[in-house]
Parts: C-alpha cells; sequence; structure tokens
C-alpha cells in the first residue's frame, strides 16, 4: 500500500517533532483560519493526535483507543471583511469535519496602536491564550510557514528594527509552536489537494496598493527578488532569521548579566559601569531594560534607545528622555533610571 503524498507527510512529521514533549491526554489546539497552511496543519495535527490514523478512519473519535491527544481548534473572527462571520463559520466546519473537538469561534474587536494589522494580531493572540487558558491546552498550533518567515525578515529589514526583529517568529513561544516554518506555503496547499481538502483563500492576499502590507511583501516584493537573484530566495531569509535569533538571544542573555551587574538598590543602574561596556552590548541592555520598565516593543525606536545611552556616556546635565508609554530615562545621582515622568532631574 502506497503512503502519504510528500507534502501530507512532511506536515504530519512536522506536527509530530513540534509535540514530542507534549505528554499523552494533553489538550492541543490548532489555530486555523480556514486557509491553506492552517488547514493544513489541522489534518497534520488530527493525525497524529489519533496515534497514526488519517481523518475520515475508523474510529475517528474514539479518543480512548489509541489517541495521544485531545486536539481541538480555534476560529478567531476579526470582523475585518465583509462575511467574515461566514468565512469562520466555514473554517469551523472544515475542522469538525477533521474530527477536531472542541471547535470553538471567537469574535474579536480590532483596535489599538500599531495600524490594522498589528492590532488584529493582538487581538487574535489575546484570543488565543485565553483559550488555551481556559481549557489548559498544553500547546497552539501556528500555520505560519517559511514563506511567511521570509515574509517577516523582509519587513524587519526595511522598518530598520534590528536583530531581534530579523530573527522573524520563533518555532516556539510559551504556549504556541509553529510546526511548519521548515515547509513552502507551496507544501501546505499540495497537502490540503492531496487530502481533498477545500481551504479558504483570503482574497487580501495579493498585490495592490489596497492590499495589506504583507499581502503587498508576498505578492510583489517576493516574486521580484525571486525573478532577479534566483529561486530559494524565501529559504535565504528564513535561514537569516535562525541565525538572528541565535545571536539575538545570546545577546540578551549577556545583556541580563550586565543589567544585574550594574543594578542599583534603589532600582537604577549605575552609568559609569554601564559606560564601561560595549556600544554594543550596552545598548542591547538598554533596550531590554526599557521594554521590561514597560515601554512597548513596537513603538521603542533606535532614537529612543540612543537618546538614553546620551545619559550614560555623553551627560551633560541634559533633561528626561520621553519613552513611549508613558515613561522616561533619567540620570541621578550617576545612576540611570526608567520610571514615571519626573518632576526634577540631577
Amino acid at each position: 500500500m502506497s503512503g502519504p503524498a510528500a507534502a501530507v507527510a512532511a506536515v504530519r512529521v512536522a506536527v509530530r517533532r513540534a509535540l514530542v514533549d507534549v505528554p499523552d491526554g494533553s489538550v492541543v489546539l490548532v489555530a486555523c483560519s480556514g486557509g491553506p497552511d492552517s488547514l493544513a496543519l489541522a489534518a497534520g495535527l488530527v493525525f497524529e493526535a489519533r496515534g497514526g490514523r488519517a481523518p475520515g478512519g475508523h474510529a475517528a473519535d474514539e479518543r480512548g483507543s489509541g489517541a495521544r491527544w485531545r486536539a481541538g481548534a480555534v476560529v478567531v473572527d476579526h470582523g475585518l471583511q465583509a462575511g467574515s462571520d461566514e468565512v469562520a463559520r466555514r473554517a469551523a466546519a472544515a475542522c469538525r469535519g477533521l474530527g477536531l473537538d472542541p471547535v470553538l469561534v471567537v469574535p474579536v474587536a480590532v483596535r489599538g496602536p500599531g495600524g490594522p494589522e498589528a492590532a488584529a494580531r493582538a487581538a487574535r493572540y489575546a484570543a488565543l491564550e485565553q483559550v488555551a487558558d481556559e481549557h489548559a491546552a498544553a500547546a497552539v498550533l501556528l500555520g505560519h510557514t517559511l514563506d511567511d518567515q521570509a515574509e517577516t525578515v523582509l519587513l524587519g529589514l526595511a522598518r530598520g528594527s534590528g536583530p531581534r526583529s530579523l530573527a522573524g517568529m520563533a518555532a516556539r513561544r510559551g504556549v504556541f509552536r509553529r510546526p511548519l516554518l521548515a515547509l513552502s506555503r507551496a507544501d501546505t496547499v499540495a497537502a490540503c489537494q492531496a487530502q481533498g481538502l477545500d481551504p479558504w483563500h483570503d482574497p487580501t492576499n495579493g498585490a495592490g496598493p489596497g492590499a495589506p502590507l504583507r499581502s503587498r511583501v508576498r505578492g510583489e516584493v517576493l516574486p521580484v527578488l525571486e525573478e532577479v537573484l534566483g529561486p530559494g530566495v524565501a529559504g535565504a531569509l528564513a535561514r537569516t532569521a535562525d541565525l538572528a535569533r541565535e545571536q539575538a538571544d545570546a545577546l540578551d542573555d549577556v545583556a541580563g548579566a550586565l543589567l544585574a551587574e550594574t543594578g542599583t538598590p534603589d532600582g537604577g543602574w549605575d552609568a559609569a559601569s554601564l559606560s564601561a561596556a560595549p556600544d554594543g552590548l550596552r545598548r542591547a541592555a538598554l533596550h531590554r531594560a526599557a521594554l521590561a520598565a514597560g515601554v512597548p516593543a513596537g513603538s521603542l525606536t533606535r532614537g529612543h534607545v540612543l537618546a538614553l545611552d546620551a545619559l550614560v556616556c555623553d551627560w551633560r546635565g541634559q533633561g528626561a528622555v520621553t519613552l513611549p508609554g508613558g515613561l522616561a530615562g533619567l540620570r541621578r545621582c550617576g545612576r540611570l533610571f526608567l520610571q514615571q515622568p519626573p518632576s526634577d532631574q540631577e
């Protein structure tokens, strides 16, 4: 008997590897929009949760007979497009057809800073975290692919966001896991076709001035790069993300150690000790300290970090540095503080 199509097998193996440490009997959820990536991932989760039985096979709902995990799905309805509720209903029906249970449709209100894409992302992750907590889920699977990773790296490059942004999306972050980061969007489309699945195709995923920025990178920028530089650009960008993440993680660890070494009992940092550190390490530490103090990550710029750095290394009696999130950096008695805007400075 022949085995599954190559793309189907690749998705299943990716899911298996991503969940290798999840105990039997745990709840595992998949975030499913109904698109090719998340639908292929949902089918792969069902197969692995059943101990290697394909959706539609006998004993579809017999969790007590060979099932490893209880596999469910979460469909987030952002309400940003006309008919989004119908798209969510269709995605939920597809998940139930695969045998996922529970299948939850969660409407969210998209509002907040950073534009509609950032606000939708924040609302989506908040909803997924809440559902995961309510169901004591061991993991929530996200359908991001190698192509998504490449797009993330390109957007980070264009914004000048630094090595942490170039690190792209991590395979694991808290309860979230991304099994498909080594697979392409073409793989997930092929996996759906091979299994007779009918995914929804987002009409905003294309080119043109009206499309979301990420969609324009997908539909316009990457194809040009592939044409000019040759095939494999997406894979190269994804490898760049892996390398940047390793280096950023290492720098974060050292920066954290520097903050611990230079910290003072009153909650500040000794400016003279900070100034003795190499520029890159010191500024990474200041960036980390600002985030820990409550500055929103998406609003903290290199300009803010350089202004804090000037308080440490180029002190001329300047006033407090205004930071996003209602905070400020100031120098007092040879120490740097990050706190609410002060009424006086050193």
